[in-house]
């Protein structure tokens, strides 16, 4: 259930690998060497040199929404728009090569950063330690799953619970309909897009539901996800993801 702290969480070798997926992973570094999706640099998704100018999503913010809090210990966001999640983490301001990452794994197809990502998702849950008994991923459309080849908060919610050996909940949530990209959406707009965008699927377990997700701006997609998996019996609901956007 517990990862080595590092100080620099998403270099190095993952030693919680499979051996036989270790080498697999050394062949293709040497048909196909990764470079640094900020810099190009040879070596590594995530140069050192990048690596060290990610900003860590801590100081005083809100339990709830993770912003940054203002002198009333209570982020603004959650006093207009309060949420159903119990609480929200991330492991990175979306910002430098935190942003250069999930651009990567979302629009580049670079689904092999998905463990490296995770990697950092799981130390900052690790030290969180909410109560939670399942993982749920933010389901994507159907269409865009088929164009992009893949889930990208299915890949981190698969890594996550990999390393940290908390069991997902399948199909717990489905997503009804195709809703046009939140990064294109701004305010209301963005609440407005996912009403009725999801469902509940599978039972989930019993006990608390952590969902994964790549990036949370306004929250409102976790927070319709969070209302949903409410509704089916989940006890609470918290949510965790790479990266935050203050």
């Amino acid at each position: 259930m517990f990862l080595p702290q590092t100080d620099a969480p998403l270099l190095g070798a993952d030693r919680t690998r499979p051996p036989l997926l270790r080498v697999w992973d050394r062949a293709l570094d040497l048909v196909f060497p990764p470079r640094c999706v900020s810099c190009d640099a040879f070596g590594s998704f995530i140069c050192a040199r990048c690596s060290a100018r990610m900003m860590p999503a801590d100081g005083p913010r809100c339990d709830t929404c993770w912003m940054p809090l203002d002198p009333l210990r209570t982020s603004r966001r959650c006093r207009s728009h309060p949420l159903a999640l119990t609480g929200v983490r991330s492991a990175f301001v979306y910002d430098a090569a935190a942003r250069d990452a999930v651009l990567a794994l979302k629009f580049r197809g670079l689904s092999a950063i998905a463990p490296l990502m995770a990697r950092s998702m799981a130390a900052c849950l690790i030290e969180w330690s909410p109560p939670i008994a399942s993982i749920v991923a933010v389901p994507l459309s159907g269409q865009r799953r088929r164009l992009r080849g893949y889930d990208q908060a299915d890949l981190l919610a698969q890594e996550v619970s990999r390393l940290t050996g908390i069991p997902r909940a399948r199909r717990a949530l489905v997503r009804r309909r195709s809703t046009p990209p939140q990064a294109r959406q701004a305010g209301d707009a963005r609440r407005r897009n996912v009403v009725g965008a999801f469902a509940a699927g599978k039972p989930v377990p019993e006990g608390g539901v952590l969902l994964i997700d790549d990036v949370v701006t306004t929250g409102a997609t976790l927070d319709a996800c969070a209302r949903v998996l409410l509704g089916a019996g989940a006890k609470a609901v918290f949510a965790l993801t790479l990266a935050r956007e203050d």
